[in-house]
């Protein structure tokens, strides 16, 4: 179990790579617990603060969960001013405060990059939570946010001017979680996990090795924002989409149509990405009208088609 100490109430550990764990309380309540932070990816803090903040709690939707409450976690530079820390203050507690949760607190450390971001608990019924390791051969892939956050943010570090591209991106990392998790919970998906700093790709390989299973993207279904090839094209992408590929060599197989920019976007590391859903196929349509009544468009791109192999295939 990877170190894991077995206990009968931990529904959900770490040997499988869960974004959250899960831990019974009794018969009708399991806390979720989780925690994340990191630099600055955008210019304004308030905005900052609220993408750490539904960064943080994404981890919680990905087990269907809802945020009860978070701590704040941060490393300030002590030449930071006040009034940009506060901001950053006030950005998580209004994003916590929209997830119908609270700020109870945290920990503030010196350090010479700002980080920011939150320690979340959660609850869900025990026995509803849904995990990373029980994809089925025959499920649909659903994807609920557009990929490039990690090739748009890196774009605004060199200096670029990015207008409409930018704001498109921060208003993805914005929106929580929280609608298509709960319609995820209703259609009875098998399996998820959020997209972040793995990539769509490093993701599903993770939840496929937790299965046992193959699974298969389709590059033509990919939700993509706008601006992001285009900037592939020009050079731009994350260290870490590089390292990620460079780790996925031997796991993933490529389509012969899939080109090297294919690749690095499907590689990028993203930051509050979307839920990638594993949901049986007479489920799916159920699932999408669902996502779509809540405002959130979903994307079947790929399924899950074996349980021999453990690894992914990319289509065109």
């Amino acid at each position: 179990m990877n170190g894991a100490v077995p206990h009968p109430d931990l529904l959900v550990g770490f040997e499988n790579g869960d974004d959250a764990a899960v831990y019974r309380l009794d018969e009708r309540v399991a806390l979720v617990l989780t925690v994340d932070f990191f630099a600055p990816i955008v210019d304004d803090p308030f905005s900052y603060g609220a993408i750490a903040a539904s960064n943080s709690m994404s981890d919680v939707y990905a087990v269907g969960g809802q945020p009860v409450m978070a701590l704040n976690v941060a490393a300030f530079p002590r030449s930071l001013p006040f009034e940009v820390s506060a901001e950053i203050l006030r950005g998580g507690a209004a994003k916590v405060a929209e997830a119908g949760a609270i700020i109870v607190g945290g920990h503030t450390v010196d350090d010479v990059e700002p980080k920011y971001g939150l320690s979340v608990v959660g609850t869900v019924e025990p026995g509803r939570q849904v995990q990373n390791s029980t994809a089925k051969p025959g499920d649909m892939l659903v994807l609920t946010k557009p990929l490039g956050t990690g090739v748009v943010t890196t774009a605004l570090k060199s200096g670029k001017a990015l207008g409409e591209v930018l704001d498109a991106a921060v208003e993805s990392m914005l929106w929580l979680n929280r609608d298509a998790a709960e319609a995820m919970v209703s259609a009875g998906a098998n399996a998820a996990t959020d997209v972040t700093g793995f990539g769509i790709v490093g993701h599903l390989m993770t939840m496929m090795r937790a299965s046992g299973a193959t699974g298969r993207l389709r590059r033509s279904a990919l939700p993509v924002l706008s601006g992001v090839v285009e900037l592939l094209e020009a050079g731009v992408a994350p260290g870490g989409t590089h390292r990620n590929l460079e780790s996925c060599a031997e796991t993933v197989s490529w389509d012969t149509g899939i080109n090297d920019i294919d690749k690095l976007l499907m590689c990028d590391p993203q930051t509050s990405g979307g839920l990638l859903i594993s949901v049986a196929e007479g489920a799916v349509d159920g699932l999408l009208a669902d996502l779509s009544l809540r405002g959130v468009v979903g994307t079947v791109v790929g399924e899950v088609t074996t349980f021999a192999g453990s690894a992914v295939e990319v289509k065109g």
